[in-house]
C-alpha cells in the first residue's frame, strides 16, 4: 500500500492531467454562469425528491371547506370591471351590487372546482430559445429573479432608486447564470422613466437581453396588451396564437377583493391564450386571519377565483395558483419575512395546489435584511426551502429580495443563486446502485487507508458534491492570508465580473428593428406620466 504523500501526489497529478481539478472545476462553474448563450445547462429542474405532504386528509378538507365558507357565504368584492362580473354572473354566481361600480360575487360550493376543471395541469412556457423553454406544472420547478422593488442596493452606491440600467443589469445578471431559468418581470422599478412608457423597455430589456421566458406588464390592461403585442413581432403572431410565450403576476387586493386593473389584464392574458399568475399579498393580522389556517384559506378562496376567470375567458388557457403568506410584527405592524409559519403555511397549500391540479406559485427568498448578511440569507433559506418542499413549480423571488422586498440587492441576487445552484443538486436527489455505494473504494485500500486516490473517488471526484461558486471553505489561516474577505463583498466582486464578460444572446435584426419601432410609436402617441 503506498504512503500518504505518495498517493496525494499521485492523486493530484491525476487531478491536473484530468482538468485542473476542483479549482478548474469551480472556475468553469464560475464561467459557464458568466456567459449568456450556448452554456451546457437545464431549462429548468426535474424533481427526485417527493414534496412534503404536512396534513393529513381531515385537515386538508377542513381548509377546503373554509375557502368554499369564504366564497359561498363572504364572496368576493369585484371593482371596475363590468365584463368581469357579468362573465360569472352567466357561470352561476351570485352577484349583489355594491356601488356604481362595486360588485360582491358569492359562488356555490363546488362552482369555481367546476370552472377549473379545463385549466391545465402542467404547459409550456416558450422562450425565443427554444432551448430555454420552461415547464411549468408536474414534476418540474422553475426559479426566476425578485420582483417589484424600487430601490435598488449594492456595497458601493446603497441604497437608491432602480434605474433602466439596474434593470437591463438584473435581466443580464439571470441571463448569465445556470441556476435560474426564466428572465422574471419587473426586477426592479425602472424609476427614471416615465410610468405609462417603461414597461416597454422592460418588456424590451427581457428580449433582447437574454433568450429565456418572461413575464409582461400588469399595471394597466393596456400595458398588458402592449406586453402580448411585443411578443407577436417576436415569435410571429401565428406561434402566439398556439403557444404561451408570456405571463402576467397578478395581485388580488386582499382581503378578498380583486380590482379592475388585475381582472382586466387577466383577461388579456387568457383572450390570447397567455399564462397568468394569480397571487394574494396577505400579512396576517391586518389583511388575513392571524392563523396560518385561516390565511391559506383565504389565500386559496382569492388566488382560485382568480385562475377560474382565465377559464370563463378562454378555456384551456395556462392559470397558476399563488400564494404568498407572510407574518406581521404585531408589535410593530412591520411585515416579516422567512419567519416558520408561513414556510408551513407553504406546504400546505402545495398539498392544496396538487388536489386542485394546478401549477403552484409560492414562497422564494424572502427577507427584511438590510444587507447581504447572515439575517437575510437564514430568512431566505427558510422560506427557500418552504418553497421548495412544497412542490412548488414556479418560484418567482428566487434572487436579490431584500429589504422586505423594498430592494433589490446585487449582491443578494449573487448569494440566493448560489443557493439555487445548491437546491438544484438537492432535488436531483439519491441515486442507489453498485456504482455509488461504493464498496470497491473501501475493498481497494483496506481499513485503515484513505481514499483520496482510490478509482472510486478519482472517477467521481468532480461530480460527487456540489460545489459553491461563493462560498470560502479554505482553512482559517489561508482566508486570512488572502486578505479576510466576506461573502457579501465576493458576492460583489462577482456580479461586477459577470457583467463585464457579459455577451447578448442573438436576435435576428428584423425582429429587433420591429420592436424598436414599436416602441417609439407608442412612446410618441402619450405624454409622459410619472405618477
Amino acid at each position: 500500500m503506498k504512503s500518504g504523500t505518495e498517493s496525494t501526489q499521485t492523486t493530484s497529478r491525476r487531478r491536473r492531467t484530468a482538468g485542473g481539478g476542483r479549482a478548474a472545476l469551480r472556475a468553469r462553474r464560475i464561467g459557464g454562469a458568466s456567459t449568456s448563450a450556448g452554456s451546457a445547462r437545464s431549462p429548468y429542474i426535474t424533481r427526485n425528491i417527493p414534496p412534503v405532504d404536512l396534513l393529513d386528509e381531515e385537515a386538508l378538507e377542513k381548509i377546503e371547506a373554509g375557502t368554499e365558507t369564504i366564497l359561498a357565504e363572504i364572496g368576493i368584492e369585484f371593482r371596475d370591471d363590468p365584463e368581469t362580473v357579468a362573465l360569472f354572473r352567466a357561470a352561476g354566481g351570485h352577484v349583489t351590487p355594491i356601488s356604481a361600480t362595486a360588485w360582491n360575487i358569492r359562488f356555490e360550493p363546488g362552482m369555481i372546482t367546476e370552472i377549473l376543471q379545463s385549466a391545465p395541469a402542467r404547459f409550456t412556457q416558450h422562450a425565443r430559445n427554444p432551448q430555454n423553454s420552461v415547464e411549468i406544472g408536474g414534476d418540474s420547478v422553475v426559479f426566476a429573479p425578485a420582483y417589484g422593488s424600487p430601490f435598488v442596493m449594492d456595497l458601493d452606491k446603497g441604497r437608491r432608486y432602480g434605474t433602466l440600467q439596474d434593470f437591463e443589469n438584473f435581466v443580464k445578471l439571470a441571463q448569465s447564470t445556470p441556476w435560474l431559468h426564466h428572465s422574471g418581470g419587473t426586477v426592479c422599478e425602472p424609476t427614471d422613466i416615465a410610468v405609462n412608457k417603461r414597461h416597454l423597455d422592460m418588456v424590451y430589456a427581457h428580449m433582447r437581453y437574454s433568450d429565456r421566458a418572461f413575464l409582461g406588464s400588469v399595471t394597466a390592461p393596456e400595458r398588458a396588451e402592449d406586453s402580448i403585442d411585443m411578443c407577436r413581432i417576436l415569435f410571429g403572431e401565428d406561434f402566439v396564437a398556439r403557444n404561451c410565450v408570456i405571463m402576467g403576476n397578478f395581485n388580488s387586493t386582499s382581503p378578498l377583493v380583486w380590482d379592475g386593473i388585475s381582472t382586466r389584464g387577466i383577461r388579456a392574458y387568457a383572450a390570447a391564450g397567455q399564462g397568468s399568475i394569480h397571487l394574494p399579498f396577505l400579512l396576517g393580522g391586518a389583511v388575513s386571519p392571524v392563523t396560518i389556517p385561516g390565511a391559506i384559506a383565504q389565500s386559496m378562496a382569492e388566488s382560485l377565483v382568480g385562475c377560474a376567470l382565465t377559464q370563463l375567458v378562454k378555456p384551456g388557457s395556462p392559470a397558476v395558483l399563488g400564494s404568498f403568506i407572510a407574518s406581521l410584527s404585531l408589535r410593530s405592524g412591520s411585515p416579516t419575512f422567512g419567519t416558520p409559519e408561513p414556510a408551513l403555511g407553504s406546504l400546505v397549500v402545495g398539498q392544496l395546489a396538487r388536489r386542485a391540479k394546478l401549477p403552484l406559485r409560492c414562497a422564494g427568498n424572502f427577507s427584511t435584511s438590510k444587507l447581504p448578511d447572515g439575517q437575510a440569507m437564514s430568512q431566505a433559506v427558510i422560506s427557500m426551502t418552504s418553497a421548495i418542499q412544497s412542490g412548488a413549480h414556479y418560484i418567482l423571488h428566487a434572487a436579490g429580495f431584500l429589504d422586505g422586498l423594498l430592494s433589490m440587492s446585487y449582491e443578494k441576487f449573487m448569494m440566493d443563486v448560489d443557493l439555487c445552484a445548491a437546491l438544484h443538486a438537492y432535488l436531483n436527489g439519491l441515486e442507489v446502485s453498485d456504482d455509488t455505494l461504493g464498496l470497491e473504494s473501501l475493498r481497494e485500500g483496506g481499513p485503515g487507508a484513505h481514499m483520496f486516490g482510490s478509482a472510486h473517488t478519482l472517477a467521481h471526484y468532480e461530480t460527487a458534491y456540489w460545489d459553491s461558486a461563493l462560498n470560502d471553505d479554505r482553512p482559517y489561516e489561508t482566508w486570512s492570508e488572502h486578505g479576510r474577505e466576506d461573502c457579501m463583498h465576493r458576492a460583489n466582486r462577482q456580479w461586477k465580473s459577470t457583467l463585464e464578460t457579459y455577451e447578448a444572446p442573438l436576435l435576428e435584426e428584423s425582429r429587433d428593428e420591429a420592436l424598436k419601432e414599436f416602441i417609439a410609436r407608442k412612446k410618441s402617441s402619450m405624454e409622459d406620466a410619472w405618477h
